[in-house]
Formats: structure tokens, sequence, C-alpha cells
């Protein structure tokens, strides 16, 4: 098979994107059954130490997270879970992705490894899983942090992804896939290789493919998601400490839909962060990193 083209390590990729870390931690690869499911995650630093379980977007995956987990295991043991159909874990049977699922996919995997009194982050589809599970569950998490995604998303946002999403999945090269992500997301080939080789595996056939399920990708498929209305509700219920992130370039997660959910979640702030899209924590690590510092040295 084809090797993968050379890339920068993720010590140089963080310097190179001014992310303050002060160790060079790597994470540890490990793998639980949830619901007779196995879900592989990472975990990085002392697992003594307060812990941050964090969630990725769809198509994403807990590498995703990486720059942030780098810059904090320093000081937090962080637990990073590749959702299901996503990375390294199975995918579902019967192709189930619904709100339920995942987010009893959550309830079992914090019952699993024993986790209380924790910080909860979710980016994008993981920020809906985090808030949605947190509404029932409050009192089980010191912060939660909701990135770039609320109760209502811009259709503009929605509809770039989903022709993204729905693009070709099967390129002949690492470097076709390359190119593609280079200009959906704007950074550096340097930066899009570091992470590229998380998401997508190459086949037998020598062909390359994302790695995350299909069914997630084909038009009609997937499953259909809750209203607004239920999830303002889940919102409301929400009664741990809250920080709501939001990218300044953001066409998912508007601006009106962070001061609504700052008025409806009883302990909330907001951060909006400058020159950041919807994938807020890779395109600006170093001021997302400063925002969540403050808030966990708060509640830790």
């Amino acid at each position: 098979m084809a090797s993968q083209p050379a890339s920068l390590s993720l010590h140089e990729a963080a310097r190179g994107m001014g992310v303050p870390f002060s160790q060079e931690n790597e994470p540890v690869d490990r793998n639980i059954e949830v619901n007779g499911m196995n879900f592989h995650y990472l975990e990085w630093g002392d697992p003594t130490d307060p812990t941050v379980l964090m969630l990725h977007g769809n198509s994403q995956q807990a590498h995703s997270w990486d720059f942030v987990s780098l810059a904090l295991s320093d000081q937090y043991h962080i637990v990073a879970l590749d959702q299901r159909g996503h990375g390294d874990s199975d995918w579902a049977p019967g192709g189930d992705y619904s709100v339920e699922a995942q987010t009893g996919d959550l309830d079992g995997f914090v019952q699993a490894l024993g986790l209380n009194g924790f910080a909860l982050f979710g980016h994008s589809m993981g920020g809906r899983n985090s808030y949605v599970w947190a509404s029932s569950h409050s009192e089980k998490l010191k912060a939660l942090v909701i990135v770039d995604t609320g109760p209502q998303t811009i259709r503009r946002g929605s509809e770039r992804i989903r022709g993204f999403r729905e693009l070709p999945d099967e390129l002949d090269t690492f470097e076709e896939f390359a190119q593609r992500v280079q200009e959906y997301t704007g950074r550096s080939p340097e930066q899009v290789l570091g992470a590229l080789k998380y998401s997508i595996r190459q086949r037998s056939d020598g062909k390359w493919t994302w790695k995350y399920d299909k069914i997630m990708r084909t038009p009609g498929q997937r499953p259909p998601g809750w209203t607004p209305e239920q999830l303002w509700e889940c919102v409301a219920r929400i009664t741990c400490p809250t920080l709501v992130i939001r990218g300044d370039r953001s066409d998912l997660f508007a601006e009106e839909t962070m001061r609504k959910m700052q008025e409806v979640i009883a302990n909330c702030e907001t951060v909006t962060i400058s020159g950041a899209g919807h994938l807020v924590q890779g395109d600006n690590p170093k001021d997302f990193v400063i925002a969540v510092r403050e808030l966990l040295g708060r509640v830790f």
C-alpha cells in the first residue's frame, strides 16, 4: 500500500499554531465495550487529575481534539471518545445514529469509566449530544462546554457541510483527500496531513475512503434529528456551569442563538473565538485553550 506523505508531528504543529503546552504528552489508545459495541478513546495525562471528556463533531474523531488535549493534559486527565460510527469505534448495528442512541452511548461510557464530577466538552454533533445528556445529568458535571452548535443552525452552513459530506468518498490517493480537505478548511497542507491520517483509511484495492460510517454521508439515509423545540427544552434544563463557544466566522451557529442560550441556561457564559469557523478548536486552538482554561480553573 502507498505510504502517507510526511507531515508535522503533533508537537511541531502545535508550536506552529501557537498552542501553549508545557509537556510533550502523547495519548494512549484505549477500547471499552458499551451497549454491546466497541468504543475507542484516547486518554491523555494523569488519571488522578480532574477529568475532561471530549466529544467530536460529525465525520470527525477523537484526534480532532489533539491540540486542546495536548495543552490541557499537564493539569487534566483528558478522555476523547470516538463516537459510534466514527474513528476506530464500531459502526452502529442497523445504522442507528439517533440522538437517543448516541446519548445512550455517552451514558454507558460514563458509567463504564466511573466518571463523576468531570467536565464535558462537545463540538457540533458532539456538542448536541453533550447538552442533551447534560440536561438529565447536570449533577454529574463540574462544567459543560458547547462548541459552535445549538438548538438552531444556519441553513447556509448546514448545506455547505452536507455538500462536502456527500462528495465522492472513494479517491485514488491520500493527496487527493488532503487537497479536498485543505480547500474546505483553508488550513495549511502540513496541518491537514497531520490530522487527516486519523480520518481516512486505505482499502485493500488501494483506494482511500473516510473511516466513518458511509450511511451518514449517503443522501436520505441519516436518521431525522430532534426538533429545535425539543433541543431548546434540553438546554433549559442544564444547571451546571456552562460555556458556549462560537467561531467568529461560523456559518452554522448564529450569534443570536448563542445569546439566547446564555439567557436560557441558568449559569452560562459565552465566548466568540476570532479567526475561527465552525471547527473552532482546530482553527484557533490557542485562544480556545485560553477560554476553557479559565473555566476549568474556576470549577476544579
